[in-house]
């Protein structure tokens, strides 16, 4: 079969496309003919040995994978071949055939395309994970999303509205919120031209956002922090910006707000069931048309690097997809 490795960390010019031996399934293992693959930020970063997973070398970047069953290890009965599932694998998945725990995929529904299911596990299983069980988020709430033009930012968008909030969408360009509108978006804060705290608060009427949602850190994560309401959650996803911000923590005790953290991968380890569940409502709430994963496009295997350069430059908008 064909794969994109990584012999050595480097940039992505230092993958190769070989081909190399397909494993076989042992027990409580599947072997998936892959369809798609979703490519994410930290792609750009295991490649280099930036990422807190360091798996050995040789390895396949592509942690979200959809295909079909091509064949089962012993004691699998949770799957059959010719099923069609979608599994989150942490890396591995820039290949033609990937074999892995049957604990780490799930069945997709009729009418749900390869690509599309693809998409759902890393940003909206992260969003929904973060929304619904550790921000509370409920309907008539303001939801504030830094970095809304972004992967996981698109999914708040998107999972917000279905959740009933009122959406204030925060980017660096109003090429990027006019994106953001096109998700849902009722307001939208160009936060590189305008006061993030003060249109905050503007656009709440003072009363502040109920509950934050940023993947970006660095440095409007006081502002939007001092933007809160009162008993308001923030959402810590990640550090786009690279910079770990420090708030002052006398804003938390005036606020009675919560900051929060939001870590789907470990979560995940520690209660798969809720993996399933997750992606179940996600693929539902897709088959009932209320989701739509944007996909900003397709590449083949031979292309995987001028896609992980697209991602790391920020031209990403949504998804993309290596087909192999």
């Amino acid at each position: 079969m064909r794969a994109l490795l990584c012999k050595r960390h480097g940039p992505p010019e230092t993958l190769v496309v070989e081909d190399i031996a397909a494993d076989m399934p042992g027990p409580g293992e599947i072997r998936v003919e892959i369809k798609a693959t979703a490519l994410n930020f930290f792609d750009t970063l295991i490649i280099e040995n930036k990422y807190q997973y360091k798996p050995d070398l040789p390895f396949s970047p592509g942690a979200e994978v959809a295909g079909i069953v091509e064949a089962v290890g012993e004691g699998v009965d949770r799957f059959a071949v010719g099923d069609r599932v979608v599994g989150y694998l942490g890396y591995g998945g820039c290949r033609e055939l990937v074999v892995g725990p049957v604990g780490k995929f799930t069945k997709i529904p009729d009418g749900l395309d390869y690509a599309q299911a693809a998409c759902l596990t890393v940003t909206y299983g992260t969003t929904l994970h973060g929304l619904q069980d550790r921000g509370q988020l409920r309907p008539g709430e303001t939801l504030v999303v830094l970095g809304a033009a972004g992967g996981v930012g698109q999914a708040a968008l998107e999972l917000g509205k279905i959740m009933g909030a009122h959406l204030i969408a925060c980017a660096s360009s109003d090429e990027k919120l006019e994106f953001c509108r096109s998700l849902g978006a009722d307001e939208v804060i160009n936060y590189q031209t305008e006061d993030l705290r003060a249109r905050l608060k503007e656009l709440t009427g003072g009363k502040g956002a109920d509950v934050i949602y940023d993947p970006v850190g660095g440095a409007y994560c006081e502002p939007a922090l001092r933007a809160i309401a009162w008993e308001g959650r923030y959402l810590v996803i990640g550090f786009a910006a690279g910079e770990i911000p420090r708030p002052p923590l006398n804003l938390v005790l005036l606020k009675g707000c919560e900051i929060v953290g939001v870590f789907w991968g470990s979560y995940i380890e520690r209660s798969p069931a809720r993996l399933h569940a997750q992606l179940e409502q996600l693929m539902s709430w897709c088959a009932e048309g209320k989701l739509v994963p944007h996909i900003h496009d397709t590449y083949t295997l031979d292309e995987t690097v001028e896609a992980l350069h697209a991602i790391a430059n920020r031209e990403v908008k949504g998804k993309a997809i290596i087909v192999p």
